[in-house]
């Protein structure tokens, strides 16, 4: 009795409450499993925010790995921003969160496309499951913002 209580407890700790929180939805009467969806802020590119849904499961070690991403330009998108950020073609992490206690997490990384002008935002686990690394991909293009760049017409 003493261990399953532990394990409760232990369970409710790691699945807590997010304040990024802003979806939560059950998949049944007959599963302790729901997909929580939170909203994520770039701190560098404060002008883009990302939803990102992922299955957690109240009372278990381990959340499935499955998870998808969307983000989109909420504000303005700077040169200064642009300029800030890592652009080498592994990007930087943005945002983590553990997904077990057995080391795997899930992670968002923003990469640069200066080619195409556009921020690309790919979640990921950091642990293989069945075979895979789940992931997801969002692009937010750089056109319309005051960090895009025209490019010169050829002659």
């Amino acid at each position: 009795m003493k261990k399953r209580l532990a394990a409760t407890l232990l369970a409710a700790l790691i699945t807590g409450c997010s304040d990024n929180e802003v979806g939560d939805v059950s998949l049944g009467v007959f599963t302790l499993k729901d997909i929580k969806i939170e909203n994520l802020k770039d701190d560098i590119i404060t002008g883009v925010t990302c939803h990102i849904a992922s299955i957690e499961a109240d009372f278990s070690l381990a959340d499935p790995s499955d998870s998808s991403i969307s983000c989109r330009q909420t504000g303005d998108i700077t040169p200064e921003m642009i300029a800030k950020i890592d652009k080498s073609k592994s990007g930087e992490v943005v945002f983590k969160k553990s997904k077990s206690i057995f080391f795997k997490s899930m992670k968002v990384r923003r990469i640069y496309d200066a080619e195409n002008q556009t921020l690309l935002y790919l979640s990921y686990t950091t642990k293989e499951t069945d075979g895979s690394f789940k992931h997801s991909l969002s692009t937010v293009p750089l056109w319309g913002t005051k960090a895009y760049v025209e490019k010169p017409v050829a002659q």
